[in-house]
């Protein structure tokens, strides 16, 4: 069966990692960078993932693993080297309703965590529904070298000018149009090679023209 894909805002939100090791240092800066209210739980908590967790809110709890600190989360993920631990973190999450991710386990997973490029606040995931993550890995890679920095600045310029039309122009319809002509290929090569400044009156032409 097909998975529903969504972006999940966590800011804010608990979001526990059981398991102190490199695994879940890796699944940890992704839950930090997402503003998620981080809870490591572990009986050794790697130096890395410590300093990590320094300069944050985050909560490190050295303690063997216990029920209760899945108590108001969003979603955890169980990435210790004990299988027996991790199936009862599973058990646990579907009990407490609670989306579970137990890494290299797909059986056991709620939810699976896609390779990701960033360009700003521009994302593209990719997903393979667990089946092989070293694919979606290798397809990331390829992404990365078609999506520039470039993507990323012309969306935060498309932001500031989305608002505006949504202010300015009243129709629908209107509205679809000029957006569709201001995201396309010749609007994009225009503020690549134009720059952000001279983009801006280009795309006020365009707004301009449908007046």
């Amino acid at each position: 069966m097909g998975k529903y894909p969504i972006f999940l805002e966590l800011a804010g939100r608990r979001a526990v990692v059981i398991g102190g090791g490199a695994v879940a240092l890796r699944k940890a800066e992704a839950l930090l960078n997402a503003g998620a209210r981080l809870v490591v739980v572990a009986e050794h908590i790697n130096e890395t993932l410590t300093n990590l967790c320094a300069g944050s809110k985050a909560e490190l709890i050295k303690s063997k693993y216990s029920k209760n600190y899945l108590v108001g989360a969003v979603l955890a993920i169980a990435a210790t080297n004990k299988p027996e631990v991790n199936r009862q973190v599973h058990k646990d999450c579907q009990e407490l309703e609670i989306l579970c991710n137990v890494v290299d386990e797909p059986e056991l997973c709620d939810f699976f965590v896609p390779g990701v490029v960033r360009r700003g606040d521009l994302q593209v995931a990719i997903g393979t529904e667990g089946d092989c993550p070293a694919y979606a890995g290798h397809l990331r890679k390829k992404l990365e070298k078609i999506l520039t920095n470039e993507h990323g600045q012309f969306l935060a310029e498309l932001e500031q000018l989305r608002r505006h039309i949504i202010t300015d122009v009243q129709e629908p319809a209107e509205r679809k149009t000029l957006l569709g002509k201001l995201v396309d290929d010749q609007s994009f090569d225009y503020f690549v090679q134009n720059g952000p400044a001279q983009w801006r009156e280009y795309a006020q032409s365009i707004i301009s023209g449908a007046d």
